[in-house]
């Protein structure tokens, strides 16, 4: 930090140095808006940025650089928490950008929501974990929710923010592992990773989302955002005749398999799900087994 970057700010140089540096532990402490003796102050980190402006109630506020790598704060008077507003930037590069600050949002879980993951006893918790399409206070974008009990810093990487893990690092829920951050813009199909920082020696490190509902195909390796409540079931025969067996009387026997080694095509090609349903299901059949147990399918 120069020294007439070394002004007046509501926050310590040590903790823009840590936000721009990558390693602050808890960045909603300091980015977003957050109230102050002088009024509200609103913190934005943004690298790329050559100038950033607030948009609040029809005023276009410039925000004062702090760090030459982009940070960047305003403190405006009159306004209070809550205040909706969004974030103009302009770019080294002369593009003009428009968003919604992904630090103006609360979390979206509840505490039982994070008892229960942090217990281990959510039964559905792919319904919270991984990244979900949503709307938070009118703005549609993703909320990613991830477990790393032992991280020191966890952020959402992508094509969205050059995969810099500076610039989105995720809220950390003391006492259950959790990380979390509602990013607006994003929709499906977006790329993404989690970059990790260790709390041994700093080891940094990026990796796909376990409970991703979508991946890349190798050798690519990014997780992909993706909408998998829209699938329209079919299956309400099967349903209706499954009801009228009962487990603890009938004849079970079960073939484990693992798809990807279990057939291939030609000698060296992985059969698709639906060329799987052409030649597993018969054999099964001839077989005698009553029940198919897949091995995990997960990319991670």
């Amino acid at each position: 930090m120069s020294q007439e970057e070394k002004q007046i700010s509501t926050v310590s140089v040590q903790e823009i140095e840590a936000v721009v540096g990558g390693y602050h532990g808890n960045p909603f402490a300091i980015l977003g808006p957050h109230e102050t003796a002088d009024g509200l102050a609103v913190r934005v980190f943004y690298p790329q940025a050559q100038e950033v402006t607030l948009l609040f109630q029809q005023q276009a506020l410039p925000l004062t650089r702090l760090h030459w790598d982009g940070f960047f704060e305003i403190v405006v008077p009159d306004a209070a928490l809550g205040t909706s507003y969004q974030l103009r930037v302009l770019t080294h590069g002369g593009e003009t950008l428009l968003y919604e600050d992904p630090y103006a949002f609360n979390s979206t879980l509840s505490d039982t929501d994070r008892y229960l993951l942090a217990e281990g006893t959510y039964e559905k918790a792919y319904e919270q974990l991984g990244a979900h399409l949503m709307t938070v206070n009118g703005v549609a974008g993703v909320r990613f929710l991830v477990w790393a009990p032992n991280a020191q810093r966890v952020s959402v990487i992508g094509e969205f923010n050059n995969w810099d893990g500076r610039r989105h690092p995720m809220r950390f829920h003391p006492g259950s592992g959790l990380w979390e951050i509602f990013v607006p813009g994003l929709a499906q199909g977006s790329l993404y990773k989690y970059e990790i920082k260790t709390k041994y020696k700093d080891y940094t490190v990026a990796k796909a989302d376990p409970l991703a509902f979508a991946s890349q195909m190798r050798p690519d390796t990014a997780s992909v955002v993706w909408q998998i409540n829209n699938y329209q079931w079919q299956d309400d025969a099967w349903m209706r005749n499954r009801a009228q067996h009962n487990a603890l009387n009938g004849p079970i026997a079960i073939y484990e398999l693992h798809l990807g080694s279990w057939r291939l095509k030609d000698g060296w090609e992985w059969l698709t799900y639906r060329e799987m349903i052409g030649k597993l299901i018969p054999y099964v059949k001839e077989m005698g087994y009553s029940h198919i147990e897949l091995l995990p399918v997960a990319e991670h």
